[in-house]
């Protein structure tokens, strides 16, 4: 039998020792006297010690003042009525009027049936105070527990900008008893587990309590970051030597070329990975997370060229992976960076039947609007429409190796004249490297190789980052309107 924190202990493992002060005054009693449920209600509280479904309060964690509310399953299943969801909103709203990140540590079978219908229509105030409160810029990190289900999971257990998930928790949204009940045969194993929500890109991780406290500061630490007054430091160095454009693409597709996930490793700090699209896709060769480069936080989107290579190119389910770190960038006001490496997006029926056109076009779309400071970095290859995708920014870096094409220069070659012999002729005439894209005004900047990437994996990958945080503190010192103007006179005037 596994065991699992009740709500007092689970705030006594995820904040600072002796922290925690509760918000809560006795709940409003929503049974008839003298009626079964009021005598159910007082057998809860006896047999919990808890007088309703959640408690909500304030606390530290890791030194920062938080929000909290957490479910107790003991008491009633957890289930949500009229006086719970009551606690709920007055706890969130307090979160939103004192602009505190919000924690919630959902464990619930969702809506109490005593209370029918209204208790049922309490998940859209839950949801609306939800809402406001990430409308109002401030995070929400959600840890759902064993078991939830029903109502609970599908209104504010399900909307949080960072989730993790208690190890074996059931979560599902009908309960397998409910699912067996209703329909006379077993729920498929497996399915409402908490591990294959994680495989499924439904939520960012599976850990207990104790993991789950670290993963809150971490991710804490870059939501909820002071952005103001960061220090850009001197401008990067450029110190190039001539390339020819072919021994440049020959370098960026090296297999030991460090990629995302090593400059994430070598160059940053606090970083926490997230899974998936959130709506049920997850893609191995996008990477998502948030992390630190210096002094400034990032939400960062990248391809991972080997994972492509090694799985397959990346569709359309990447680059809705990508639209979520998008969307998490503008509701907090984090800046976002890109980071290209690809050999090209997928060329398969599924693609095409999973609208791949349709979401480089939505990429585009939310990346040129974007509120929030954008830098891209040509980190590799860049070739096609999967490069393209997440191009648009207010800043673009470029590795001295890295390269941008509509095709790899064998498929330019293969168009123009039947053959692939002349793709390193086809690379120089089409300006593809480095130094041709700050030339013509698409890149802003060029991080130097010493001389190459693959040979200093360390060495680079710190420059990479000091040059990622001095553009992103430079863009965070501007005002936004001024911001995205000059993002878009940039590619109005962009060959022109």
């Amino acid at each position: 039998m596994v065991s699992r924190p009740d709500a007092r202990t689970l705030i006594d493992t995820v904040l600072d020792g002796g922290s925690w002060k509760s918000w809560d005054a006795p709940p409003a009693d929503p049974a008839e006297p003298g009626s079964s449920y009021a005598e159910e209600l007082a057998a809860a509280r006896v047999k919990s010690g808890y007088d309703e479904a959640v408690l909500t309060g304030e606390g530290l964690l890791g030194g920062r003042r938080v929000a909290v509310v957490a479910s107790e399953f003991s008491f009633m299943a957890g289930s949500i009525g009229v006086a719970a969801a009551e606690r709920i909103v007055a706890a969130v709203e307090r979160a939103t009027r004192e602009r505190l990140p919000l924690l919630a540590a959902p464990a619930s079978g969702g809506t109490r049936m005593q209370e029918g219908a209204t208790a049922f229509v309490q998940m859209v105030k839950i949801t609306a105070a939800v809402q406001q409160l990430r409308a109002a810029g401030l995070p929400f990190v959600v840890y759902l527990r064993h078991p939830t289900t029903g109502g609970v999971f599908a209104s504010w257990g399900s909307l949080g900008h960072v989730t993790a998930a208690e190890p074996g928790a059931l979560i599902g949204f009908l309960g397998p008893r409910v699912f067996e009940s209703l329909h006379g045969y077993p729920f498929p194993a497996g399915v409402q587990v908490a591990e294959n929500l994680f495989e499924h890109g439904l939520i960012d991780a599976v850990v207990a309590a104790e993991d789950a406290r670290e993963i809150a500061i971490r991710a804490l630490s870059v939501l909820s970051a002071e952005r103001r007054g960061l220090d850009p430091g001197p401008a990067p160095e450029e110190d190039l030597r001539p390339v020819e454009a072919w021994e440049a693409i020959t370098r960026s597709r090296r297999d030991d070329r460090p990629g995302v996930r090593a400059l994430l490793k070598l160059a940053a700090t606090d970083v926490t990975p997230l899974s998936g699209s959130g709506e049920g896709e997850n893609e191995p060769g996008l990477v998502l997370a948030l992390a630190r480069f210096g002094d400034a936080p990032v939400v960062l989107l990248g391809q991972d060229r080997q994972h492509q290579r090694a799985r397959s190119p990346l569709g359309p389910a990447g680059l809705r992976v990508a639209r979520r770190g998008m969307r998490l960038a503008a509701e907090l006001g984090l800046p976002l960076v890109t980071v290209i490496d690809t050999a090209g997006a997928a060329l398969s029926k599924s693609a095409e039947e999973g609208g791949l056109s349709g979401e480089i076009a939505r990429c585009l779309a939310e990346l040129v609007m974007l509120d929030a400071p954008t830098v891209c970095l040509l980190l590799g290859e860049g070739a096609g429409g999967a490069a393209l995708a997440l191009l648009p920014a207010d800043r673009v870096l470029c590795a001295q190796h890295a390269w941008l094409s509509p095709l790899p220069p064998e498929g330019a070659s293969a168009i123009l004249y039947r053959s692939v012999d002349f793709a390193p002729e086809i690379a120089q005439a089409q300006r593809v490297r480095a130094t041709d894209l700050r030339r013509d005004g698409i890149v802003d900047r060029v991080v130097p190789e010493l001389p190459d990437a693959a040979y200093e994996p360390r060495a680079f990958c710190e420059r990479v980052g000091r040059a990622l945080e001095h553009e992103i503190a430079g863009l965070l010192a501007q005002p936004p309107a001024d911001r995205l103007a000059a993002r878009l006179a940039r590619y109005r005037h962009l060959g022109g």
